[in-house]
């Protein structure tokens, strides 16, 4: 049984992580990394992220973290489940460079519209402390939504009416 992810457990993989890559890369932490960094959960059951360039150290370098480690990390993000927002990675913010990694979290808008999406309760309460922590606003996070509206046929699982109810619902309460 894999253990939760705690901030000194996150620090330690990202650490450890950074050793293996050959060549520059950004990593971009999503979903309970992010919320464990910012500090609105004390731990998460894994580890989601995305690195650009693909690197094959840095793939190869994961299952043994995850054995030695006893975490679960994840290849995933946002725009495996929504279509990609535009502009996410200039909104993406700077955690640190560390050896050739340079770590970010993932746009918080792509983020937010994914878990918005999904509207697990846990995803529910991410997003209301994203509005709450300003790392988000309500209108950008609109515009953003309709921007990416009309691409939502690429992703046949999402209903799209389901999608904007959810979003009316958490924009209601903010």
């Amino acid at each position: 049984m894999r253990r939760k992810v705690d901030r000194e457990r996150l620090e330690r993989f990202l650490r450890a992580f950074a050793a293996a890559p050959d060549q520059p890369l950004r990593v971009y932490l999503t979903g309970g990394a992010t919320a464990v960094d910012v500090g609105w959960r004390d731990a998460t059951i894994d580890i989601d992220l995305q690195m650009i360039p693909e690197n094959d150290r840095a793939l190869r370098a994961i299952p043994q973290l995850k054995e030695e480690m006893g975490i679960n990390i994840e290849l995933a993000s946002p725009s495996d489940f929504v279509p990609e927002v535009p502009g996410w990675e200039a909104r993406s913010r700077f955690i640190r460079h560390e050896g050739q990694v340079s770590f970010f979290h993932y746009d918080f808008y792509a983020q937010a519209l994914a878990k918005i999406e999904r509207f697990h309760d846990r995803d529910v309460l991410d997003v209301k402390e994203m509005l709450t922590r300003k790392l988000v606003e309500t209108v950008r996070l609109r515009q953003l939504f309709e921007e990416i509206f009309p691409l939502l046929y690429r992703f046949p699982s999402i209903d799209p009416k389901s999608f904007r109810k959810n979003l009316d619902s958490i924009l209601s309460e903010a």
